[in-house]
């Protein structure tokens, strides 16, 4: 387990880099020039200029790059050039609401998709499979945009019930919190719950018919405890992978959620710095992802091993 630990630490390092390498270029062949987008269109070419020389624009882009990198090293994520305030201000202010928001999608998907997978595996080649199976197409295959607006035009618009956009204060009470919440949330669901229905009916179809599940069965065994306690056991260890893997996405994939539903997150908070070209806060709230990403794929790793303790993950077997 050490050695394996000290592996993947090693291997966080140049991946972070061709992230973060990857996201330098991108932003800096985006069209449009920074220091333009911020003085707005009445400004004249020479205070363009001059306020671009004062950002540091006009340097060459090694130099450019390599200030990024020290900054990194240092953990100096620089300053936002639209907010004017350090970027990791933004990133601590914005984090906790796009975790909210992935936690409460991720809840829904397990609720809805764990379920119906084992209801879809009890009862194969059912109508209730069936179901379950073109549940799981369309759930995988539905755009989050196209699902999101339906929501807010369905429970918003036409019924009224439910808020279209921002964040409610959980000061003002439970169900303000929660009301702001539930639509983004379902959005963010879908593809998730579509994902655990489809893993949890195949793992469980191949559990089932092993030989311990038939003696649990033929000693009289509750049906209940044989699915929970025998079977869903066993199936775990592929929807862990899954879960840890969908967390990462609902963080990194939350961008089209939050700007649909003005929810303010690190994904509006993405979007906002692109139309503003904010280079530093594109760089690091990207980057910052990034870091979620691999720390989340090695604590998924970790509990592959609590799971199945067969799994050697110190000579690469885990996977």
């Amino acid at each position: 387990m050490k050695g394996f630990l000290l592996r993947r630490v090693l291997q966080i390092v140049p991946t972070l880099l061709v992230v973060a390498i990857i996201v330098f270029l991108i932003t800096r062949i985006m069209p449009g020039n920074p220091a333009a987008v911020l003085l707005g269109p009445q400004a004249s070419v020479e205070d363009i200029e001059a306020y671009a020389q004062q950002l540091g624009l006009n340097d060459p882009i090694i130099s450019q790059f390599f200030q990024y990198i020290i900054n990194l090293i240092t953990f100096d994520f620089g300053n936002s050039l639209t907010y004017n305030q350090p970027v990791i201000t933004l990133l601590i202010e914005r984090f906790p609401n796009t975790i909210l928001l992935a936690l409460s999608a991720l809840v829904i998907a397990m609720v809805i998709g764990v379920p119906a997978g084992i209801i879809a595996a009890k009862r194969q080649n059912s109508f209730i499979d069936y179901l379950v199976t073109t549940f799981s197409l369309v759930g995988v295959s539905m755009p989050i945009f196209w699902l999101g607006l339906m929501l807010v035009l369905f429970f918003s618009v036409n019924l009224g019930w439910l808020p279209a956009t921002g964040m409610g204060s959980f000061d003002d009470g439970l169900w303000a919190g929660l009301r702001h919440l539930i639509l983004p949330s379902i959005a963010l669901a879908t593809i998730p719950a579509a994902e655990f229905a489809r893993i949890i009916r195949s793992s469980m179809l191949e559990v089932v018919s092993q030989d311990y599940i038939k003696a649990a069965r033929s000693k009289g065994v509750h049906e209940f405890f044989v699915i929970c306690k025998h079977g869903l056991k066993n199936a775990l260890t592929p929807l862990l992978t899954v879960i840890g893997l969908q967390f990462s996405n609902l963080l990194g994939g939350a961008v089209l959620t939050e700007t649909i539903f003005s929810w303010p997150g690190m994904g509006l908070l993405i979007v906002d710095a692109i139309e503003r070209r904010d280079y530093m806060v594109v760089q690091s709230t990207v980057l910052f992802i990034a870091i979620i990403y691999v720390v989340i794929n090695l604590i998924v790793d970790i509990l592959y091993k609590v799971v199945n303790p067969k799994v050697n993950l110190d000579t690469g077997g885990g996977k």
